[in-house]
């Protein structure tokens, strides 16, 4: 008999449908069976020996909430049999988008800590976590457990990943065990991911947690990638681009990344109307094997990042999310660096301010943040310049050796695209359908934090301005990290920032801003609560109890519980 390898996913949901995704052992038609009657059906693809299907469900009724069955060739597979979980529920937006909207997000999910980490971690006072798992109790895991032991909680209606879903450059002692038994770890990549397959066994680990597993079956996902999903400081500059493709293990790491990240990630953030558009994915479905046609679309984007497009849009009802890429569609050449291509640049204004009927609020996707603490946004436009040879060749030299040293290479290393977001912004959140709030929600720096800008008098938004930024979902920062990052807000980092921008003879940004909220350190989700033109933000985390402690899966969740940290409004 077929059996489920992974998923299911529940990824796309709008008023009244939905999309499924799942891997599955060998060729199968898969169903997605709900109550009421609502039902959709595919036949696998096939990628790298591998079956998959993302089902589109239609007729569901808006504002719903529909138990569903995975069936495989007409047997079910899904819920698995004596479930401790509550039935995988297809929840639906109300009709015309009216009631509330809440939306969870984060970012860098370890699904285990990487081999070494536990000798490193276990001597850094205030890390939360024991013996088993040094970095603490996971968030999702956590989540997961407490909805699950108590259904009548409220769940997010979606879950915005925003970055490191894996980490293919930090693998845990199981997988690096089981890349040695495939080939030689002693030679690079080491004990990294060398190819599709080996990524492959990346999102296993990740998504056979079982309370991860029965998550993301229940509660609709958006994704989008950062470095680690490739590689630490994928894409940081031309110079960095350069080591990497001189090295003979490069090319099938990035192409495993990007065949990986289309089928596991990004399908699932279209609609069933997107997919019936794209050329790739009809292709790969008609094909007998779809691999050769997935590597060939993976090998253009890297050569050429005009060739594909990971942003997307969602509005739901009348809150519009526009998640952005900024690694794959950088422009590295010094002189004309960009976050955001050309192309990609004139698509994101478009889709912000391309709303007819305008929105009440905007949520931009980004998982690096575009608001930094102060110390360490003067410290990147500090870099960029004297990489760009503000202070002649030899600062240039050491500021890429500090860029690729120093992971500095943000939105602020981007100056002119930095004042271009400022600049979108303020056009969007301003005029008579100006929304409420304009949100750009942010993972990557490993502490979370509220920061808000303020522009000059008379050229603001009307709306309020928010940087919002929570990571890490499950993973670890060290104490001296944590006193850089708090040093960074403090006046005195200021004060270094302002001189190191004089230095270069930097101008100062658009936008000035104030922390209004953190730094908060540890494992940890916020959630965005929007009820017309209201909204609501809570930070929780997950914290060890002292009832259960060690392990991972249901013993984890039972042993953790998440404690709210943050309950503020925003408007």
């Amino acid at each position: 008999m077929t059996g489920l390898r992974l998923g299911p996913l529940l990824r796309y949901v709008d008023e009244d449908s939905a999309t499924v995704w799942v891997e599955t052992g060998a060729p199968c038609e898969v169903t997605v069976a709900c109550d009421g009657g609502a039902t959709g059906t595919d036949r696998t693809w096939q990628v790298a020996g591998h079956h998959y299907a993302l089902v589109p469900v239609e007729g569901l009724a808006p504002g719903g909430e529909t138990p569903y069955r995975v069936l495989l060739d007409g047997t079910q597979v899904w819920p698995l049999p004596d479930s401790p979980y509550p039935p995988s529920v297809i929840r639906t937006l109300p009709p015309g988008g009216r009631g509330p909207l809440s939306v969870a997000f984060g970012s860098c999910r370890w699904a285990a800590p990487p081999s070494g980490s536990r000798s490193h971690l276990a001597a850094v006072p205030g890390v939360p976590g024991d013996r088993h798992d040094p970095a603490g109790p996971d968030a999702l895991d956590t989540l997961a457990a407490t909805l699950a032991g108590d259904p009548a909680r409220p769940r997010p209606d979606v879950l915005l990943l925003l970055g490191d879903q894996v980490y293919a450059d930090q693998t845990s002692e199981a997988t690096a065990a089981l890349l040695a038994r495939r080939r030689d770890t002693s030679r690079p990549p080491w004990t990294q991911v060398a190819d599709y397959e080996e990524y492959t066994h990346l999102y296993e680990e990740s998504w056979l947690d079982p309370e991860v597993r029965w998550l993301l079956s229940t509660v609709p996902s958006c994704m989008i990638f950062d470095d680690h999903d490739v590689i630490d400081d994928w894409n940081t500059s031309a110079a960095w681009l350069t080591r990497m493709r001189a090295t003979p293990w490069w090319r099938d790491r990035i192409l495993g990344g990007l065949m990986s990240y289309w089928v596991h990630q990004h399908l699932g953030n279209l609609s069933p109307a997107e997919l019936a558009r794209d050329e790739l994915y009809s292709r790969v479905r008609a094909a007998a094997d779809g691999t050769d046609l997935v590597r060939d679309f993976a090998a253009a984007a890297d050569a050429d990042p005009t060739c594909a497009r990971w942003s997307y849009r969602r509005d739901f009802g009348r809150v519009r999310l526009v998640m952005v890429d900024t690694r794959a569609t950088r422009v590295l050449d010094e002189g004309s660096r960009a976050m955001l291509d050309a192309q990609e640049a004139k698509w994101l204004r478009q889709e912000v301010l391309d709303a007819p009927g305008g929105y009440d609020h905007l949520l931009i996707g980004s998982s690096l943040p575009w608001l930094l603490p102060h110390l360490v946004h003067d410290a990147e436009v500090w870099n960029a310049a004297l990489c760009g040879g503000a202070r002649g060749p030899r600062w240039a030299r050491r500021g890429e050796a500090l860029r690729q040293r120093a992971d500095l290479e943000h939105w602020s290393a981007f100056p002119e695209s930095f004042a271009a977001l400022a600049e979108l912004i303020s056009a969007a959140g301003s005029g008579p359908a100006a929304p409420a709030t304009v949100c750009v929600l942010s993972g990557d720096v490993h502490h979370a934090y509220v920061a808000e800008p303020h522009w000059p008098a008379g050229q603001g938004p009307a709306g309020r301005v928010l940087q919002l930024t929570c990571s890490p979902v499950h993973n670890s920062i060290p104490a001296v990290m944590r006193a850089g990052f708090r040093f960074g807000w403090s006046r005195a980092g200021r004060w270094l920032g302002r001189a190191l921008a004089r230095h270069v003879g930097a101008a100062r940004p658009p936008v000035s801003w104030r922390r209004t909220g953190g730094p908060w350190f540890g494992n940890q989700l916020m959630t965005l609560t929007l009820r017309g033109r209201d909204a609501r933000l809570t930070l929780d985390q997950a914290r060890q109890t002292a009832a259960r402690r060690g392990g991972r899966g249901r013993a984890a969740g039972r042993g953790a519980r998440l404690e709210r940290v943050l309950d503020r409004s925003l408007t």
